[in-house]
């Protein structure tokens, strides 16, 4: 249904020369609103009105018709009811009209009918060859074709280097206010509604191809299409254009919400950031966040380098940028020895050098302390970005601004920088047509209004910039082959083979079938050793009593009676195929590593410290399949227990490239074991040093064949 979604017929629904209102009427505000924007814009000689019943409407000629028009049309946006909007988009249709914004609400939001009715809608409008943006939509606005097919109140007129899309029409309102209100210029405004068959994923995968857009801002509560997300994620990462996502469903009942309101799909929060961490999006929980990080982003693109370096006139700014930064986790590192030398140089005897700097009330008397402080650290091999802090008018007023000069002196300074400046205020402030004029004037060309936005902004550009960098260097190793296997239960011993066969090591273990056989066994370990019940029925062994741990030689034979015995009283239909011994293992680390299948994005590989650290402090790390050695390092390094592989007390520490070795070919046997796949676990993975081991694994299958059961099957 959604092959017509293609990066030429996108560009064809975003640069409409021509508008047809459907269901126009003096009645409706948004009729009035719309109106207004395309003729305020020059449109309105090409914006015809349709309404059956009225011939006149927003005092113009109203037609019955698309088809009585008489003029090509190249976009159709629909007021009507629900239930008439087919016959709308069929009438459109027969009119010529290839593109389509569909306003009306009672769709995949309104409960399983609407779900219903918008699959019709859908089909419809593939069957028209119509490319239809919505439903439950209030338009766009293509601020540099000068666009404004938007329900919308002061669409923006100045176009930018930022592209913001939202799935909730009424909160792209405040947001596009906003976006202006920060001095952050638009590319596009885009509502998406329900995402019927333009999806998010769609719309950043063209406008990664846009000129005019340089960042891509995202307020979403749900991914719709997760395979076209992820590839048009990706490609924006590649190309060098952030995508910053605000995305609701953190909480339970935002999840609820979401859902209820948009009839999304909401995925689990978790495994949605992992998938946004390996995309490249970077993720922020308000829209000041959002609009000022895409803004900043549009305006340095990738870091070379995360350092922050700080100018500042004021020395409690910089105080309390420090305390942001370490709060944010942006680094601000010191000056190389040769750009200290060059800022004492200019700076007055009673200041000192130091990242925040503090340029003092000197700068007052002599503005070029403002160009010298900023081109050095502009230029200091540390320095990614710069930051200079100062104030700017609150208000337009007719009186020039007492402090262009500082503003033209920080201006001239960035022109000499090698990396990218920012205008910080210390509060946030409007910036108004006067601030935007003295910037102008002083050759700044980009604003953050607020030191709190500001460096929050810097931290996740600097991550990103990281992030960006592994992506493009990351080779992930394909699966070898799609195991032929029958999703049938597994023992452990059958699971064990496949971990040894894709080269993930497990502890030494001999499967018995006797009380002799496991006595000597254990003689042969030489030491206590770990005995646990072998059924493909039972997956979870200790809750029948299937487990005895640290038995000596002389009790084995016994614990082998008691397990069958237990086992049997317990679960009289389970097969039982003998016992598993192995050598009891005491010290080392032990982690959990599984992969599962998440309904969205597929399998999703989890790696965690085992024990409490699982338990209770929830310490795990995602990522969707397939992965990179490398990234499953980086993700081992990201847990809060991460110091306790380097070595602790006395601990050896972890070969952690055999440690990322081995979970890259559990991730790579969860991918061979092909689509039936429900989950693979290995708990625990004993890691001592560059011994690796797995303990005890387990693999469940999606819809398995039900195993036999019966007292005949038992073998012992």
């Amino acid at each position: 249904m959604t092959a017509v979604v293609t990066p030429q017929r996108l560009r064809e629904f975003f640069h409409p020369r021509s508008f047809a209102l459907i269901g126009a009427s003096d009645k409706s505000t948004f009729s009035a609103l719309l109106y207004r924007n395309l003729v305020a814009a020059g449109h309105g000689e090409v914006t015809y009105l349709v309404n059956r019943r009225s011939d006149q409407v927003h005092g113009r000629r109203a037609y019955a018709s698309c088809r009585d028009i008489g003029c090509p049309v190249d976009l159709a946006f629909v007021m009507v009811p629900a239930p008439a909007v087919g016959d709308a988009l069929r009438d459109a249709a027969a009119a010529g009209v290839r593109s389509a914004l569909v306003l009306s609400s009672g769709y995949a939001e309104a409960g399983e009918e609407g779900r219903r009715r918008q699959r019709e809608l859908v089909e419809l409008a593939a069957e028209l060859d119509l490319l239809l943006l919505g439903p439950n939509v209030l338009g766009f606005t293509n601020v540099a074709a000068g666009v404004p097919a938007m329900v919308l109140a002061d669409p923006p007129t100045t176009p930018g280097g930022v592209a913001l899309i939202s799935q909730s029409g009424a909160s792209c309102g405040a947001m596009k206010d906003f976006a202006a209100l920060a001095g952050v210029e638009l590319s596009y405004v885009i509502t998406v509604g329900n995402e019927a068959m333009i999806t998010v994923g769609h719309l950043i995968d063209y406008l990664v191809d846009d000129e005019h857009t340089r960042a891509i801002a995202v307020f979403m509560e749900g991914i719709r299409e997760p395979e076209v997300f992820a590839a048009a994620a990706r490609r924006a990462a590649e190309a060098g254009k952030a995508v910053v996502v605000l995305k609701a469903g953190r909480s339970e009942l935002a999840a609820r919400t979401a859902a209820s309101h948009t009839g999304a799909l909401v995925g689990d929060d978790r495994v949605v950031d992992a998938v946004f961490a390996r995309h490249g999006v970077i993720r922020v929980d308000t829209i000041e966040s959002m609009l000022v990080t895409a803004g900043v982003a549009a305006h340095t693109g990738p870091l070379a380098r995360p350092g922050v370096g700080v100018v500042s006139i004021s020395g409690g700014a910089c105080d309390i940028l420090a305390d942001l930064a370490q709060a944010a986790g942006a680094a601000l590192p010191e000056f190389t020895a040769e750009t200290t030398e060059r800022l004492r140089t200019v700076m007055p005897s009673y200041g000192s050098v130091h990242n925040p700097l503090d340029i003092t009330g000197a700068a007052i008397l002599d503005p070029s302390l403002w160009e010298e402080a900023v081109a050095a650290v502009g230029n200091d091999p540390n320095v990614g970005v710069v930051v200079a802090v100062n104030s700017l008018p609150w208000r337009d007023s007719s009186e020039p601004f007492y402090g262009q000069k500082y503003v033209n002196a920080i201006g001239a300074g960035a022109a000499r920088s090698a990396a990218p400046v920012l205008y910080l205020t210390q509060v946030t402030q409007p910036i108004g047509a006067q601030a935007r004029a003295v910037l102008d004037e002083g050759g700044v060309a980009h604003v953050v209004p607020g030191l709190h936005l500001g460096i929050t902004a810097l931290a996740h550009l600097a991550r990103w910039s990281q992030d960006r960098e592994q992506i493009l260097r990351e080779v992930v190793p394909p699966p070898r082959r799609i195991r032929d296997m029958d999703p049938v239960p597994l023992s452990e011993v059958a699971v064990r083979a496949l971990l040894e066969e894709a080269g993930v090591p497990v502890v030494p273990a001999r499967h018995v079938h006797s009380a002799e056989e496991a006595e000597a066994a254990a003689r042969a370990f030489g030491g206590r050793v770990a005995m646990k019940i072998v059924s493909a029925d039972l997956p979870h062994k200790s809750d029948v009593g299937g487990v005895r741990l640290n038995v000596d030689a002389a009790a084995a034979a016994a614990s082998y009676d008691s397990l069958l015995a237990e086992c049997t009283a317990k679960a009289p239909h389970a097969r039982l195929d003998g016992v598993l011994v192995s050598p009891m293992r005491d010290t080392g680390l032990e982690l959990l590593v599984g992969v599962t299948r998440d309904p969205q994005w597929g399998l999703v590989l989890a790696v965690g410290l085992g024990g409490v650290f699982v338990e209770v402090l929830d310490d795990v790390a995602l990522t969707p399949l397939p992965v990179s050695p490398d990234r499953i390092r980086a993700l081992v390094e990201s847990l809060r227990g991460a110091a306790l592989m380097h070595g602790v007390r006395g601990q050896q520490a972890a070969d952690l490239a055999a440690l990322s070795a081995t979970v890259s070919a559990v991730g790579r046997l969860a991918e061979e074991l092909g689509p039936r796949l429900e989950s693979l676990e290995i708990n625990p993975l004993r890691v001592a040093g560059d011994r690796i081991e797995a303990l005890d694994a387990l693999i469940t299958w999606r819809d398995a064949a039900p195993a036999a059961v019966g007292k005949e099957s038992r073998a012992c």
